[in-house]
């Protein structure tokens, strides 16, 4: 594709910048919109993946039908179905009256859906024969309807490992993913950065009625040299506080400094998934519970591993009597390994006790003496440290406490007071 096409699109629909990552996926998109097939456009949060669906519907045939952009993450998991494809009157509580959905309402036009990896499965399914055959059922209705509609979805999580994990359909995956399309992030697009800054100082200029801001050489190294982990949003964001902000319309590196967040990795929240799941997540207490032990089996192997080097060094009796001390506890019995619900011992590996050598306070007694390490220790009986026998023990509290009432001591332990009556069932628990 000529460059000048490059340019004019880029005119058209107000995207800056010159970096080849951005121009290939404009030629990309152009060669793309005067079919039907289905894109897949993937990239970063605030990376700009809407405008390439808008390129891809205003240069298509479709143009002159209707285009709606559908961010599958805000709408709620119960009606989602409803809102895509429809429903009829009285098919569920509130539904008063018949409702068109989204497919039945752009039949010839082009369909953008944001954020396709938060789709349900069950919704998932009813897309894949949208795709497959232009086929929709409305909620509550058993009559099949057609409708013609192009489908480009975006995302910005890696769809393969939602697939892997079960939370995405593999099918829908190969039918969405027949034209990939990437936009590039912010951080990887050189000189575009400052020409974006450029950009949106001219339009707070007009906006809020006052000079346009300018960087100074070193402002824009710095502009340049960081990550933009919120991408163009977040760019417009911090050129629009400056824009109100300050007073000196010339910014320093410094001045820039204060807007810049300092950590530049992501800003969004990490989850931790609540309760253990099929995917093999595990909950809160599981990875609190999976550090301790891993902190336990690598005390327990440390000490092994300085009373033999000790123990090859029978000569070094200033050594065995300043720390012959630490090993009196050390772990004879096989490590622990974690299997998913608990820790459960592994298969006993080490035949022979250990023997350390003693050396007597006492003149008149025997220099050194071989004992057991289980002799000469103070053993005491260890704590079960399963998450099942933790669980248990709980809820055996809890009940003790609120003497047997169930719904109080479910409400002590912050959970339902059915689960409480599954778990009592599970654990064999009588009242």
């Amino acid at each position: 594709m000529r460059n000048i096409d490059i340019q004019s699109i880029k005119q058209r629909f107000g995207i800056i910048g010159n970096s080849p990552l951005l121009n290939y996926a404009i030629q990309v998109a152009v060669q793309v919109a005067p079919t039907d097939m289905t894109v897949m456009i993937t990239g970063e949060s605030g990376s700009g993946k809407e405008s390439f669906s808008k390129i891809i519907h205003q240069l298509s045939p479709r143009k002159h039908g209707q285009f709606i952009a559908i961010n599958c993450g805000a709408i709620p998991e119960g009606t989602i179905d409803s809102e895509l494809f429809g429903h009829e009157k009285g098919s569920f509580t509130g539904a008063q009256d018949a409702r068109k959905g989204y497919f039945e309402v752009t039949d010839g036009g082009t369909i953008f859906l944001d954020e396709i990896g938060e789709m349900p499965l069950g919704t998932q399914a009813r897309l894949l024969r949208v795709l497959e055959n232009g086929e929709f059922i409305k909620v509550g209705s058993s009559k099949v309807q057609k409708t013609d509609v192009r489908v480009v979805a975006a995302t910005n999580v890696n769809l393969i490992n939602a697939v892997e994990k079960g939370k995405f359909r593999e099918d829908l995956y190969y039918r969405l993913n027949t034209v990939p399309l990437t936009v590039p992030p912010l951080r990887e697009r050189g000189d575009d950065i400052y020409l974006l800054f450029r950009k949106f100082a001219a339009d707070f200029s007009d906006k809020y009625k006052v000079q346009p801001i300018v960087l100074t050489p070193d402002a824009i190294q710095k502009l340049q040299a960081f990550r933009w982990p919120g991408n163009i949003r977040q760019l417009k964001n911090i050129v629009e506080q400056i824009s109100v902000l300050e007073y000196e319309r010339e910014v320093s590196a410094e001045t820039l400094q204060r807007y810049l967040p300092n950590n530049q990795g992501s800003l969004l929240p990490s989850i931790i998934a609540k309760e253990q799941g099929a995917d093999g997540q595990f909950s809160e207490r599981d990875l609190l519970y999976k550090v301790l032990f891993d902190m336990r089996r690598d005390m327990s192997d440390l000490k092994k591993l300085v009373f033999e080097m000790i123990t090859h060094q029978p000569d070094d009796e200033d050594l065995l009597r300043e720390h012959g001390h630490l090993f009196e506890n050390i772990e004879t019995k096989p490590a622990a390994a974690y299997n998913g619900r608990g820790y459960q011992p592994q298969e006993q590996t080490q035949k022979e006790p250990y023997y350390l050598p003693i050396k007597h306070a006492h003149a008149n007694e025997p220099e050194y003496e071989d004992q057991k390490v289980e002799d000469i220790a103070h053993e005491t009986e260890e704590e079960s440290l399963s998450l099942e026998d933790k669980e248990k023990e709980l809820i055996l509290k809890a009940l003790k406490k609120h003497n047997n009432k169930r719904k109080y001591a479910a409400q002590d332990l912050g959970i339902s007071e059915r689960t409480l009556y599954r778990k009592l069932k599970q654990y064999d628990i009588e009242e």
